[in-house]
């Protein structure tokens, strides 16, 4: 019988104490000799088949986090049997506890909705699906630090040392930004979303929360994002989607049904000497006839 432990003494199997990254060696004495290796890409996973258990390991040889299978699964690595053993919180079933206490747990990272258990830097953290749990990984605990591994200057604004575009509408701005950053790829950095979230300092943006509607912030940033002005002969045509990357990027959750966006004049056109074609579904019936009237064919979504 394996007796995992997770408490003020830290973790335990059987009563020894285990910290991460730790040796194989360890591991195999606490548990027994009977695995499987399977190597991967960038991971080595050590598969205890009849104890439900999982060890991860980056270079095959010290093991940075363990993770106990309480559901089968069909990957190669998944252990045969479900872990059927004892996990202890604090002398208390580990999984009984986190039902009980499921809107206590500490988050480890912004949108975990599974939550942890943290415990002399040690974290047990609990993967649920459709209300189950079905796996809980023990590891290091690694506090989470909003924009860390994100360059400091990633969405930074900058003046550009050659002439930019002047736009009157923001609407057709924004149809702009999906051909150059998105679909053509000629606009670094391509936004995302969660990241700016993530990199931003000013305040918590909470996207679950905010994301039915506009965020302020991310608005502000394509006003200001610089275009520089040799680009606008690579705008030949563009395409309104309510599921352009733009407009889910500034709004994922509103539905495409919102005229946030609409392009109210069509006068930046004249900005773009080789735009040919638009299809809209952001725009005014006034944009639409002037499109129409400088000679770019123009329908509606």
């Amino acid at each position: 019988m394996i007796v995992l432990h997770l408490s003020s003494k830290g973790f335990q199997i059987n009563s020894e104490t285990i910290t991460f990254p730790a040796s194989l060696t360890q591991l195999k004495a606490c548990l027994n000799e009977n695995y499987r290796t399977i190597e991967g890409k960038n991971t080595t996973v050590f598969t205890w088949d009849d104890l439900g258990i999982l060890a991860y390991s980056k270079n095959g040889e010290v093991v940075e986090s363990l993770t106990v299978a309480l559901e089968l699964e069909a990957y190669e690595f998944s252990p045969k049997q479900t872990f059927d053993s004892i996990f202890y919180f604090n002398n208390q079933d580990i999984v009984r506890y986190y039902k009980s206490h499921k809107q206590q747990h500490v988050k480890l990272f912004k949108g975990d909705k599974s939550g942890a258990l943290v415990v002399n830097d040690i974290s047990a953290w609990f993967s649920v699906r459709r209300e189950n749990i079905n796996a809980i990984e023990i590891s290091e605990y690694t506090p989470y630090v909003r924009g860390s591994g994100i360059p400091k200057d990633k969405y930074s604004i900058t003046s550009l040392d050659e002439e930019v575009i002047e736009f009157i509408d923001f609407g057709f701005k924004l149809s702009v930004i999906e051909e150059l950053m998105y679909t053509k790829g000629l606009m670094e950095p391509v936004f995302d979303l969660y990241e700016f979230a993530d990199w931003y300092q000013g305040r918590e943006i909470d996207i679950d929360d905010e994301g039915y509607e506009t965020i302020a912030e991310v608005t502000q940033y394509f006003k200001d994002l610089p275009i520089p002005k040799r680009l606008a002969s690579e705008i030949t045509d563009f395409y309104q989607d309510g599921g352009n990357d733009i407009y889910m990027n500034l709004s994922p959750f509103s539905g495409g049904a919102v005229d946030y966006w609409d392009i109210e004049t069509a006068i930046d056109a004249k900005q773009f000497p080789n735009l040919k074609k638009v299809t809209l579904c952001y725009a005014t019936d006034k944009a639409y006839d002037e499109f129409e009237e400088m000679g770019i064919e123009t329908e509606w979504l």
